[in-house]
């Protein structure tokens, strides 16, 4: 019997929150990671997955070492891509000249725009660019689609999104502090929330923003078949007391026509779901990334009004 060879990874970003979950993905499939590549060299996690991958804290010499492998007959099949938001765009480019596929993390780009020009490599090179959107791969959410699909075609939903994730100081001097460079707060932490909701209610349609700070952001959209209020913060105090009386120091609450909506749990192996997917050919893709890219980039240029009846609850506060 036949056994697969296994696939070659590199992966950019090592010592980011993320890149765990790509190494692991990466072995849970039986896969290899051959090198990877940071500027800071905190990366003792590869042990526990990779200890043999050869590191670089160089893009240059990490190019240059994948060159040298493509003319050894070695190539890399696949590049994951857990670097700052952007630098998506420039790495997904690298990997595809690479002649390798990409994977990279949300979001692909910050820009709608920029997904043309990658359609344009990625017909260039026939190679295919891959993006992580795991919440459509999670059990309860795949459920609440098929439930939404079932529901009258003019059923139009109430549903009220707030996540609080809390972050300390080192957020403030990070680059996911720089509008420039993470997209905000929106694209930062928001973008798979948004992502998922354009996926099962539809086209944004009307698109308000009530608050815009560097740490927190409201509004409200109109969806094909949905109208959301949002609330996202990394402040602390924006955790309900609550949940603070427990330790907690992130809150999540998804309510549709007042019903809570239960997916804290089943996120575990949602990476590697998604890296089995992509090695079956069956990734999101550049279209699948479209919608969120778009909310996002509206969301981030949209003036602050003033409050309309449509405001999230906890901008009471």
């Amino acid at each position: 019997m036949m056994t697969k060879e296994p696939k070659r990874f590199a992966l950019i970003g090592a010592s980011g929150f993320i890149a765990p979950r790509h190494m692991r993905a990466i072995k849970d499939t039986g896969n290899e990671l051959v090198a990877a590549l940071d500027k800071s060299d905190s990366v003792g996690i590869i042990d526990s997955y990779f200890p043999d991958a050869d590191f670089f804290t160089e893009y240059e010499r990490f190019d240059r070492h994948l060159d040298k492998l493509r003319r050894k007959n070695r190539k890399i099949d696949y590049v994951s891509i857990c670097s700052p938001s952007y630098l998506h765009d420039a790495h997904i480019r690298f990997a595809l000249r690479q002649q390798a596929d990409a994977i990279s993390e949300k979001p692909l780009v910050l820009n709608p725009w920029n997904l043309d020009a990658l359609r344009e490599i990625e017909a260039e090179t026939g190679k295919r660019i891959n993006t992580i959107l795991q919440l459509r791969l999670h059990p309860a959410l795949i459920e609440l689609k098929e439930k939404i699909e079932k529901a009258p075609k003019d059923k139009i939903f109430d549903i009220d999104l707030a996540y609080i994730t809390s972050r300390g100081n080192w957020y403030n001097v990070s680059w996911k502090n720089d509008l420039s460079k993470s997209g905000g707060v929106a694209t930062n932490i928001g973008v798979h929330f948004f992502d998922m909701l354009s996926w099962i209610f539809g086209d944004m349609r009307v698109n308000r923003m009530y608050l815009s700070e560097y740490n927190k952001a409201s509004g409200f959209m109109l969806l094909k078949r949905a109208r959301v209020r949002w609330f996202l913060s990394l402040a602390y105090n924006d955790v309900p007391e609550s949940a603070r009386a427990t330790g907690q120091r992130t809150f999540r609450s998804i309510t549709i026509e007042g019903e809570e909506i239960e997916f804290s749990g089943g996120f575990t192996d949602l990476h590697t779901t998604s890296y089995s997917k992509i090695l079956e050919g069956q990734g999101f893709g550049l279209d699948d990334s479209e919608k969120a890219i778009e909310i996002v980039h509206a969301i981030r240029n949209a003036k602050v009004e003033a409050l309309q009846s449509d405001y999230h609850p906890m901008l009471k506060k």
